[in-house]
């Protein structure tokens, strides 16, 4: 079979998407968006918005209440300043006080609206850290080649990209047909519940279920993947279950100890449970497959083999084990299909000669897309039972008492701690025919060709991918079935990618710009579209 036949059966590829009726705007904007006066504006804009620490804790107080919230009455200060012609044109509502849903209306009300997302928050800043910054971590400051700083990746570029973008169209009288709506949160990094919680609330209630053509929010980028360029749209969430384990037991003198303390009962059942990790299994049915297919279809340095064996996969289950055999010797891939588990906390005892009557720890489960909450929660009570039985402890599991034969010395109990326990989520439909995914597709085609053409250069082809954490979209499944999360960020080695969430996080200025011409180009291709 020729690579050509493979293309055409394994992983179809749309044809960039150039507005037809707005074709003079996007010239005369493509024009702006070239100059070094853009770029620099841009930079700026970011570095600006870094400078204001919108930092959110796993743990903070009520609005209103707790006034480490006020600082985002700052940002928004910020933003009106910065894009007074958006301010002027778009019906701005505030949800939960800090929430910002921006409305454009559009002059065909029968479309339905666009719907675009970003964050304000970031993730603190360890204080012990600054001194490894190479510019101060809230300094927004430009080198002329990347913005530094806590957010400029995660994600202010998103959401000043969105605002650059809206601004410049204004400047250059752009009315929609298509309305926009544009939804910034403000706790996405604490699980979103006061800010993208009631904004979905609020949307759904303004529009309806099922009111948007599509949703865009935070994810993929764009990376080298076997010799191929590959954009990363992910079209599902992994799901999500924080599990704590609460051993207790009497306590006492250390100096006449028990057989096992607390903590070495919890410390043996840690180790049984990492023991007994899920297997990972490539199904048919998972976004990765999809992904591998494309992979066999367009990376020129994929191996022979995994390449004939993902081909092969689609009729036969020797190949398809074949083919995930191989492609599990990739941790990223092997986490992205599995259900991963990760003891991330542990408490107990208070002192060196006091025995701990208490011992806990909390295991971070990230869900695969064919498994669920009740899933990993009834594995979990199943592997630590016989342990619990072991030790005479009684046994209650997420609510429910599980009865024990034997009176019980002690007691384990699993829990949600958070109540954040969240099921992956639906996968959005990313085939030839579905049209949402193919606009984004021949968008993102060609923005990258508009941004970096040059001879030799190779296409970037798009493929369906998977998101490994979970952004604010868990909250708008109602909203839309087409919901992509995709930042058209330029990946890989020195791009600031692996900085997010750590010491010296930093901005391509260059792929700033792109962003921003991604955003555009979207607003427009999506105005023009009868099929969304």
């Amino acid at each position: 079979m020729s690579l050509i036949d493979v293309n055409g059966s394994l992983c179809y590829q749309s044809a960039p998407l150039q507005p037809s009726q707005n074709r003079e705007l996007w010239s005369a904007i493509q024009n702006t968006l070239v100059a070094d006066t853009y770029l620099n504006r841009s930079a700026a804009l970011l570095g600006g918005s870094i400078r204001i620490p919108t930092e959110v804790y796993d743990e903070m107080g009520p609005i209103g209440d707790d006034p480490s919230w006020t600082v985002f009455g700052q940002f928004h200060d910020y933003l009106l300043a910065s894009f007074p012609q958006t301010h002027a044109s778009l019906r701005l509502t505030t949800v939960n006080t800090y929430g910002l849903v921006y409305h454009w209306q559009g002059s065909n009300e029968s479309l339905k609206p666009l719907l675009l997302t970003a964050h304000q928050d970031v993730v603190p800043v360890n204080p012990d850290t600054f001194d490894e910054w190479e510019h101060p971590p809230y300094s927004g400051y430009y080198d002329g080649t990347f913005i530094w700083g806590r957010g400029s990746i995660d994600d202010k570029s998103s959401l000043i990209s969105i605002m650059t973008a809206v601004e410049t169209l204004l400047k250059h009288r752009f009315h929609p047909t298509r309305t926009i709506v544009i939804a910034f949160g403000f706790d996405e990094e604490a699980s979103g519940l006061e800010g993208a919680s009631a904004i979905s609330r609020y949307l759904l209630s303004e529009y309806g279920e099922n009111a948007f053509s599509m949703l865009v929010d935070e994810g993929g980028a764009i990376e080298t993947q076997y010799g191929g360029v590959f954009a990363l749209p992910a079209i599902a969430e992994k799901g999500y279950l924080d599990v704590q384990l609460d051993v207790s037991a009497p306590g006492g003198h250390s100096s006449v100890p028990p057989p096992h303390t607390t903590i070495g009962m919890l410390a043996s059942m840690l180790v049984a449970y990492e023991a007994s990790a899920p297997s990972a299994r490539l199904q048919r049915d998972s976004p990765m497959y999809t992904h591998a297919q494309c992979l066999a279809a367009h990376a020129p340095d994929l191996p022979a083999r995994l390449r004939e064996a993902i081909v092969g996969s689609a009729t036969s289950d020797s190949a398809l084990r074949r083919a995930e055999k191989e492609l599990l010797k990739d941790a990223t891939f092997r986490a992205l299909i599995s259900t991963t588990q990760a003891v991330d906390l542990i408490a107990g005892g208070v002192k060196a000669n006091a025995l701990p009557e208490r011992a806990t720890a909390v295991v971070n489960h990230r869900i695969a897309t064919d498994s669920s909450v009740a899933a990993v929660q009834e594995r979990t009570a199943s592997v630590l039972k016989p342990i619990a039985a072991r030790y005479n402890l009684s046994l209650t599991a997420f609510g429910v008492d599980i009865d024990s034969e034997e009176p019980s010395y002690g007691k384990l109990t699993l829990s949600d701690p958070w109540k954040t326990a969240l099921e992956p989520a639906p996968i959005t439909p990313a085939g030839p025919h579905d049209a949402p995914f193919q606009l984004l597709s021949g968008t993102i085609k060609a923005t990258y060709d508009s941004h970096r053409a040059s001879p030799g250069r190779e296409n970037v082809n798009v493929i369906p991918s998977l998101g490994s954490g979970n952004t604010d979209t868990q909250f708008y499944w109602k909203l839309t079935p087409h919901i992509f999360r995709y930042s058209h960020y330029i990946g890989g080695p020195g791009s600031g990618m692996d900085k997010i969430h750590t010491v010296n996080e930093a901005c391509l200025a260059d792929s700033l710009v792109e962003m921003i011409r991604f955003y555009i180009l979207l607003i427009l291709n999506a105005d023009e579209s009868n099929a969304i």
